[in-house]
């Protein structure tokens, strides 16, 4: 008799079920890597500036196993082992490390080189950012700027109208969400700082 490899969900859709091994596949583990100042200060500002764990970013790295591959076909180990490199540990998925051991044990290309040169295409992403961050800070300066028109409206029209009156009063209402908005940008803004000095 053929073993069901579906149930039936309380709607009655069959779902497939999970195997252990998937779920022992998202374990954590420690492991240490020597890498260059750069790729670790890459991991950091991305998993910083993203607010993604370096974990997950890892997974989404290693386990994408055509890019890892094509790494492992173009590492030059000699040039590699010249690179002035620091000893550093992570916390990746069974899943990850196990497909990471899998790609150098079969490509012969040392595993902290795949991670080196996987981490290395994060590179694109900060400098996309660091465009983006200056783009919103010149966003955040006119939008200052017209809360403080705002403020000054404000001002005028309690002036004219008396603080009670409905003008007055959804304009007020209006302004207070719009200090709160320019208050949650520059707070943003302030955290994107990290990527200024990459």
């Amino acid at each position: 008799m053929k073993r069901n490899n579906k149930r039936k969900a309380d709607n009655g859709v069959s779902l497939p079920n999970f195997l252990s091994s998937d779920l022992r596949g998202r374990q954590s583990v420690r492991a240490t890597f020597k890498l260059t100042e750069q790729a670790i200060n890459i991991l950091s500002v991305v998993a910083s500036h993203l607010g993604i764990k370096q974990k997950s970013l890892f997974d989404h790295l290693i386990e994408d196993t055509r890019s890892l591959k094509l790494i492992a076909s173009r590492i030059e180990t000699e040039g590699f082992d010249k690179l002035s490199r620091i000893q550093k540990t992570y916390v990746l998925s069974k899943k990850t490390m196990a497909c990471l051991c899998e790609t150098s044990k079969k490509s012969g290309a040392p595993r902290d080189a795949l991670v080196e040169y996987s981490i290395q295409r994060l590179l694109p992403i900060i400098i996309e950012e660091r465009q983006k961050h200056e783009k919103r800070k010149e966003f955040l300066d006119e939008i200052t700027e017209h809360l403080i028109q705002g403020e000054e409206i404000l001002e005028k029209a309690k002036s004219a109208l008396g603080e009670d009156d409905p003008v007055s009063d959804r304009l007020e209402t209006a302004l207070a969400a719009y200090r709160n908005g320019q208050r949650d940008i520059s707070d943003f803004i302030e955290r994107g700082r990290i990527i200024e000095e990459f």
